[in-house]
C-alpha cells in the first residue's frame, strides 16, 4: 500500500508514540521551517518526506520497508 504524501497528527503520534499536543508542537515547527524556505503548507499536515527526513534514520527505513 502505498502511504500518502501527507500526514496528520494522528500519523505523526503513531510513528513517534508521543502525545497529541507534542506532535502538534513538532507539525507547527516542521510547517514553519518549510513556509519559511517558500513551501506551500496545509494547516493540520506536513509533508511526509519533510517528516521522515528531520528524524534520523526514518527515510532509510522506510526505503527498505522497516
Amino acid at each position: 500500500m502505498q502511504k500518502k504524501f501527507l500526514m496528520t497528527v494522528s500519523e505523526i503520534m503513531e510513528e513517534l508514540g508521543v502525545s497529541k499536543s507534542f506532535a502538534y508542537k513538532l507539525m507547527q515547527k516542521m510547517n514553519k521551517e518549510l513556509e519559511n524556505k517558500g513551501f506551500i503548507v496545509i494547516n493540520g499536515k506536513v509533508s511526509r518526506k519533510y517528516f521522515e527526513e528531520q528524524f534520523y534514520g526514518m527515510a532509510e527505513m522506510s526505503q527498505n520497508g522497516g
